[in-house]
């Protein structure tokens, strides 16, 4: 297989082995290495039921694995991290999520590429237009940068 780029979101909000959330964030970056960019880390509000606000981030990485190898990478470095699965939307040391793959369209039944929630997540968005404004998002074909402008942009009250 050739060198693919991807776009990976990080996400934390709970201390871990390596600090706080924004520390748990840098050093999964350092764990998943072939680092081509990195995001700022930035804050956000938690959905569902959890209290705790998130440090987020975004990196684009090189690599020669094809998505379903790179997700098993991904669920153990969230294991070393001490990430254990349980509640929906619940507190978490580490969350580790394929968002985007420069080979297009990855579907199966455990992995989906682009990321399904991506479009409406802008803490996601959020970091990812921070490295990758200009990636084209398929099927849709919109921009990172016009995802993120639409996810932000002012609804009208009905």
């Amino acid at each position: 297989m050739t060198t693919a780029i991807y776009a990976i979101g990080i996400g934390s909000n709970r201390r871990g082995r390596h600090g706080g959330p924004a520390a748990e964030v840098a050093a999964a970056i350092d764990a998943i290495g072939g680092i081509v960019a990195v995001s700022p880390v930035i804050a956000s509000a938690p959905l569902g039921p959890s209290i705790r606000r998130f440090a987020n981030a975004a990196v684009l990485i090189a690599s020669d694995a094809p998505p379903p190898v790179l997700l098993a990478r991904l669920k153990r470095i969230e294991a070393a991290f001490g990430r254990r699965r349980g509640r929906r939307w619940g507190a978490r040391v580490i969350d580790l999520d394929i968002l985007l793959w420069s080979g297009g369209v990855w579907r199966e039944p455990r992995l989906r590429v682009p990321h399904e929630a991506l479009a409406a997540r802008s803490f996601v968005l959020a970091p990812l237009a921070a490295i990758a404004p200009d990636w084209r998002v398929p099927p849709v074909g919109r921009s990172v940068r016009q995802l993120a402008h639409a996810v932000d942009r002012p609804r009208p009250r009905a």
